[in-house]
């Protein structure tokens, strides 16, 4: 015969052991240096909030362009260089210096805006630019005067496929040409390269 509940021994409740004093600075350092970290972190944003430029712009090449200071890489896309030549029809052309032509003529004298917070091996801000609603990084894609470089590639195949600007004949792509002329590698500006500067700037000591 079983016995009834209240006949049953009880069991004693749970009683927490006492945390030694090690344990207990243990979590009191590891609570301070996680409030220390959020710290860093909420003190360092400005370094990744984003930068607002807009004036009247001097070109300099197919990709970048200097807003009174501050000079500016068009970010997402990649001229050839100013110095750089392509080929059309069997002949060299200076593709270079027509990519820069076509960015002036984009521009056309008028006020640019640019947008950004990243920044190159050359401390250039790599920025979105626009003059009014007109959008020059994608422009410069789509008439074929840059290749798309961690963005822009929608726009990059529309060109292809009109052969517009250097998509008429061949060229080495701007980053080839830079690693064999200059021995520069430049990576892109794609979403890792995001992520990757943002912990950069988050957590640069300099």
């Amino acid at each position: 015969m079983s016995r009834s509940w209240s006949q049953r021994p009880r069991r004693r409740p749970y009683q927490q052991r006492p945390r030694s004093t090690w344990r207990k600075f243990f979590d009191y350092t590891l609570a301070v240096l996680f409030l220390a970290l959020v710290a860093l972190v909420v003190a360092r944003f400005d370094r990744v909030s984003t930068r607002q430029e807009s004036g009247k712009a001097i070109v300099n090449d197919g990709d970048t362009i200097t807003l009174g200071n501050e000079r500016i890489r068009l970010r997402g896309i990649d001229a050839p260089e100013y110095t750089q030549s392509c080929k059309r029809d069997g002949a060299d052309y200076p593709c270079g210096k027509l990519s820069r032509q076509a960015l002036a003529k984009l521009i056309g004298g008028r006020a640019v805006s640019c947008s950004g917070w990243q920044r190159d091996r050359y401390d250039r801000l790599l920025g979105d630019c626009k003059v009014g609603d007109l959008d020059l990084n994608a422009e410069q894609v789509k008439a074929g005067w840059a290749v798309a470089y961690g963005d822009y590639e929608l726009e990059e195949a529309a060109a292809r496929v009109k052969r517009a600007g250097i998509w008429a004949g061949s060229f080495e792509e701007p980053r080839d040409w830079r690693r064999t002329h200059e021995g520069v590698v430049e990576p892109k500006h794609g979403t890792l390269a995001s992520v990757g500067d943002t912990l950069r700037e988050l957590f640069r000591f300099h």
